[in-house]
């Protein structure tokens, strides 16, 4: 997780995991498409390079862009292509279930896929180990801390909207791959 222990600035928590299985796969595109420059030229690239571009697309969604952002004012929850964005005083439980969960004064829960999540409990070796405080803990305290000190201002309203960066690329790589599939069936 990504943190700035300073409790009057804003704190992102994203799966560890999401940025480092990005960036390999975002290697692995280079790789296939510099390879498909080398080996068939500049054209057949750019005719193969949407399907890639595709596959990074996906992983970029499950993997990387769900995530939570907290701050003085609220939260903004973003899973996949969707983003929930709410003030404190519009939040009525926060628990750890297997992931973060808003329970909201709407009656809706938000459960955040890219937030702290519970993890397996570590296998202890034969050597007393003293206990340690799983992060997703810590985590779900330093939330639990945010929503208790908010100011009475913090009622910004429940707002859902689209990921529309995300799904504008989504446009333009299927626009790109028939595109493709049009000029490689012509000729």
């Amino acid at each position: 997780m990504t943190a700035d222990p300073r409790p009057e600035t804003a704190r992102t928590f994203r799966a560890v995991s999401g940025p480092v299985l990005l960036v390999i796969c975002a290697l692995l595109a280079v790789f296939l498409l510099g390879d498909a420059v080398l080996r068939a030229g500049w054209e057949q690239m750019l005719l193969l390079a949407p399907w890639v571009l595709f596959g990074l697309w996906v992983v970029y969604e499950i993997a990387f862009v769900s995530a939570v952002r907290i701050d003085d004012g609220g939260a903004v929850v973003q899973n996949m292509l969707r983003r929930t964005s709410f003030g404190w005083r519009r939040v009525r439980d926060i628990d750890l279930r297997w992931q973060l969960v808003f329970s909201l004064d709407d009656g809706t829960d938000v459960t955040c896929y890219g937030g702290p999540a519970r993890a397996r409990p570590r296998r202890t070796g034969g050597e007393a180990e003293e206990s340690k405080v799983p992060t997703s803990l810590r985590d779900l305290t330093d939330i639990r801390d945010r929503w208790e000190a908010a100011s009475v201002n913090a009622d910004a309203p429940i707002r859902r909207s689209w990921d529309v960066p995300a799904l504008a690329a989504l446009a333009l790589i299927v626009v790109w791959a028939a595109l493709s599939v049009l000029i490689a069936n012509a000729g």
